[in-house]
């Protein structure tokens, strides 16, 4: 079986390269840049083939996608700068990515008669209450340029398609790239305090442990719409913080331990570009109804990142990710 994998310099299109190719099928790696710019870790993404590709020039999707003769396409590339979204600058380009370049890869993908999987989040919602959403709850009401995009994305996915995965995740960390993770290990250096947000609740999502869930859907023919987060319970972003410095000092990562971390309200904290969810929490019966093993809870999905980017050498990163600079910022 061989499966064409989109966005592979991102932290989740690393760890499905990798995945795809430890379970002995074929993976054929793309991305917009001339070759493979993520992570240089030896691990088997690095060595896999790669096809350079614009996602927003249709008949090139079209000829890769043909050409290939792949079985099954998980589509990774997404404009993913929430708030740079929000820029009037950038509205056409976030369209063309996260829109036309799903439309071009799912027109492809009937086409040639491939399964497509479609990575999405739950943005597509209005991020208001407290009950988790459904993975077949069709209220959608995004409420940033970046939500919006990624649902039109879904409906054409589910408009053009039969067989597709469509995934929502949220709060998502890998070894390749910049996440939450990584920003607080850098500023929690540099500070004596910092203030994280206590009122947005959701559930982090491992890209290795999603990696695995991805393919082994891709084993089955059980389409549909799913919502993929590590298990363990929701948590705040302040809960997520404290977490972070805790297993970090013990794992001599650095030492945290006098560092002070104030929860604040997303109101106290100031506003950002694009509005936030209150509430990322993310149903995931339908993974369990449908015979598909959870991922693992978060704690000890943190707990292995830290120890991969302690054996990488990233933990001493003095990289901030901007795009999530807001969360840390001191008053």
């Amino acid at each position: 079986m061989r499966f064409f994998v989109t966005g592979v310099n991102g932290q989740l299109g690393h760890d499905v390269v990798n995945e795809i190719i430890k379970r002995g099928y074929e993976a054929v790696a793309s991305d917009i840049t001339e070759t493979y710019s993520g992570l240089s870790d030896g691990t088997e993404v690095t060595k896999a083939p790669y096809v350079q590709l614009d996602i927003t020039d249709s008949e090139k999707v079209e000829k890769v996608i043909l050409d290939l003769k792949a079985d099954k396409v998980i589509h990774c590339a997404a404009w993913t700068a929430v708030d740079k979204a929000e820029d009037e600058e950038n509205f056409e380009k976030v369209k063309a990515i996260n829109v036309k370049g799903t439309e071009s890869i799912a027109k492809a993908c009937k086409k040639a008669d491939l399964v497509m999987t479609y990575l999405s989040t739950d943005y597509v919602f209005n991020g208001k209450g407290e009950t988790p959403w459904e993975p077949d709850d069709k209220n959608y009401a995004p409420i940033n340029v970046y939500g919006k995009t990624k649902l039109d994305g879904e409906l054409l996915v589910s408009s053009i398609l039969e067989k597709y995965f469509i995934v929502r995740i949220a709060w998502v960390f890998g070894i390749n790239g910049n996440n939450f993770i990584k920003t607080m290990l850098s500023v929690g250096k540099n500070h004596d305090e910092l203030r994280v947000v206590n009122d947005q609740i959701g559930t982090p999502t491992y890209t290795l442990d999603l990696a695995r869930l991805l393919v082994d859907m891709n084993e089955t023919e059980k389409f549909g719409y799913y919502h993929a987060t590590n298990e363990g319970g929701f948590i705040s972003w302040y809960d997520f913080a404290c977490e972070i410095f805790k297993r970090a000092t013990k794992l001599n990562i650095f030492d945290y331990s006098k560092l002070k971390v104030n929860p604040v309200s997303t109101e106290e904290y100031g506003l950002s570009k694009a509005k936030r969810p209150f509430n990322s929490r993310l149903s995931k019966e339908k993974l369990t109804l449908n015979g598909f093993e959870r991922l693992p809870d978060w704690k000890d999905a943190l707990e292995r990142y830290l120890k991969a980017l302690k054996e990488e050498g990233l933990a001493k990163s003095k990289t901030i990710n901007k795009r999530e600079e807001k969360w840390d910022r001191l008053k």
